[in-house]
């Protein structure tokens, strides 16, 4: 989803006639002409008024992992499940899903962009949709 930070970081490889085309990542060589803005990088400000947008509802910053994490707690299992299904329909028609945990009416939730190694517009879309699902 971050092919142009790969590319930068390996731009004098790519460019380099003496690399073999084999010893760069397939990532790089993947087609991301399907890819729109929601999968890229926020801006230091961006990132710095999403986070603390969230933070007010919940959401923590985990900075060693560049992720946001929230605990949901339900009344039952079945509720916690049925939040699990809708967030999971979401997640699959966004192709971005969470890290989660599930025991008994308790889910956690984790947020990043694994490809980026940061936050993204997508993590911060889901987040908002998961807290309106939670809420509804």
């Amino acid at each position: 989803m971050c092919s142009f930070l790969l590319i930068s970081r390996l731009g004098a490889l790519i460019n380099n006639p003496v690399v073999s085309r084999a010893l760069i990542p397939a990532v790089c060589r993947r087609d991301f002409s399907k890819m729109t803005s929601q999968g890229h990088l926020l801006t230091p400000e961006e990132r710095t008024q999403a986070v603390q947008e969230l933070s007010t509802i919940g959401w923590t910053e985990i900075p060693a992992r560049n992720a946001i994490y929230k605990e949901y707690i339900f009344k039952n299992f079945n509720q916690a499940f049925g939040f699990m299904t809708r967030v999971a329909l979401q997640a699959e028609k966004m192709n971005h899903h969470p890290e989660w945990f599930n025991v008994y009416n308790k889910v956690q939730v984790t947020l990043t962009t694994h490809d980026c190694g940061s936050l993204t517009k997508k993590d911060i879309k889901l987040a908002q949709f998961i807290e309106n699902v939670a809420t509804s």
